[in-house]
């Protein structure tokens, strides 16, 4: 770097993800925790989209679609390891998805990894049968 440079001639603009990845991850907590499935979702989404963007942007993958679809499916793990483990499986149904707790917070983590990794897959499928 030139004595004369500053550091905010080195880098042209701002990455957005940063902001991007701590609201996801707040939304998140506030709809796993709170049970609110929508939120819990949503925040899940926005922030495993996030990650992958901020991988992508500083370099450390060269598309973003791999890093979807791994967290996806981490996500989709985690959230049927839950319900597999804490929930007894008699309770598993549409009746008591509002009504038990953490059923719903699981299924919420479910759903958001399965969005996940849908998206990652059919991005990547479309990106490599763009001409």
């Amino acid at each position: 770097m030139n004595e004369e440079q500053g550091l905010s001639d080195q880098y042209g603009r701002a990455s957005p993800w940063p902001l991007f990845v701590a609201l996801g991850l707040v939304v998140s907590e506030v709809g796993v925790f709170l049970g609110l499935f929508t939120v819990a979702v949503f925040g899940l989404v926005l922030f495993g989209g996030s990650v992958a963007g901020i991988l992508t942007e500083s370099g450390y993958t060269s598309r973003p679609w791999p890093t979807l679809l791994g967290f996806g499916g981490v996500l989709a793990v985690v959230g049927l390891g839950l319900v597999v483990w804490q929930v007894p499986l008699a309770t598993v149904t549409l009746e008591n998805f509002g009504r038990d707790g953490l059923l719903s917070r699981s299924v919420a983590i479910v759903a958001a990894g399965v969005i996940l990794a849908a998206a990652g897959s059919v991005a990547s499928v479309a990106e490599q049968t763009t001409v």
